[in-house]
């Protein structure tokens, strides 16, 4: 597993950014799941037999946990709202892979209480294990930043749990020097929810990366065509396939505030890609391809 992930230079919309490759980490286990969940991987914790985590049925967070239960040797257990017809139907995307991984699915069940020999993942991994791994994250960003002698510099990912951004942001306030600025953008709620988020994990304010917003409102997991758009001529213009969830309208917000991008910036790919396989049909059978 290459955890400290490359960093490329590419243009966009007339600007030049840097890309922190996390969708590259593992084919199987990448992206910010990856950092969130690397506290579980690399310790040992002879008791455990299973993980019981909840979300919903196409969730980056349930098909990565489904790897490292795989990895550990332990059983799965999940639990989702509900299954659409369709993909219960026709297994794909994350769903598929986490069935194939040996995933137990309930529907509507609560989550049992802790018990000794189980591990308990907060949905999308918002817990304070998640830190571990991010502050690997920050180390690699300071590390190549110093090697380009690079003085300033911001740092974009849109966010679903607002995790990773916070405890990256949080390492960066605890190293002082050089100088990074942590955006994100909400992609589940609104920047309500979001500071909402934030503050389960971390009280101080003063920790808490910058929210960026559109004016208008985005209802997650909703098809917008401006979404679809960004994403082909991101895949046009880059090389680069991004996740079509969180990733579309991370840029969308990123564009729309160009304050940020008058520094040096990085955008963190956060993985993710598998779960295209089910929104890209969609969107073609909206908009065409």
């Amino acid at each position: 597993m290459n955890l400290n992930s490359p960093v490329e230079t590419i243009s966009f919309e007339g600007h030049t950014l840097f890309l922190k490759r996390d969708d590259l980490i593992h084919p199987d286990f990448s992206g910010n799941k990856a950092r969130k969940f690397y506290y579980f991987l690399q310790n040992d914790f002879p008791d455990v037999k299973k993980i019981v985590s909840y979300g919903s049925a196409q969730s980056n967070a349930m098909y990565s946990l489904s790897v490292l239960a795989k990895m550990k040797g332990w059983e799965f257990e999940y639990t989702v709202d509900h299954v659409a017809d369709y993909l219960r139907d026709n297994p794909h995307g994350n769903y598929k892979g986490a069935l194939d991984n040996g995933m137990h699915i309930f529907v509507g069940r609560g989550v049992p209480s802790p018990i000794k020999d189980v591990l308990h993942i907060e949905e999308g991994g918002r817990q304070k294990e998640a830190e571990y791994g991010i502050r690997l994250l920050a180390k690699e960003i300071i590390d190549w930043q110093k090697e380009n002698n690079i003085e300033e510099l911001n740092i974009f990912l849109p966010s679903g749990t607002g995790t990773t951004a916070l405890f990256l942001q949080k390492a960066f306030v605890g190293e002082g020097t050089p100088r990074h600025t942590v955006f994100t953008s909400p992609c589940v709620g609104d920047a309500v929810y979001l500071k909402k988020q934030f503050l389960e994990l971390e009280k101080d304010e003063k920790q808490h990366p910058a929210i960026l917003t559109l004016e208008k409102k985005h209802h997650f997991g909703k098809l917008y065509k401006e979404n679809y758009k960004i994403w082909l001529k991101l895949q046009q213009e880059t090389g680069v396939v991004f996740d079509l969830l969180y990733d579309p309208l991370g840029w969308r917000t990123l564009l729309s505030h160009p304050e940020v991008l008058t520094k040096p910036i990085l955008y963190i790919h956060q993985g993710g890609v598998l779960g295209n396989e089910s929104m890209l049909p969609r969107y073609e059978r909206k908009y065409g391809v």
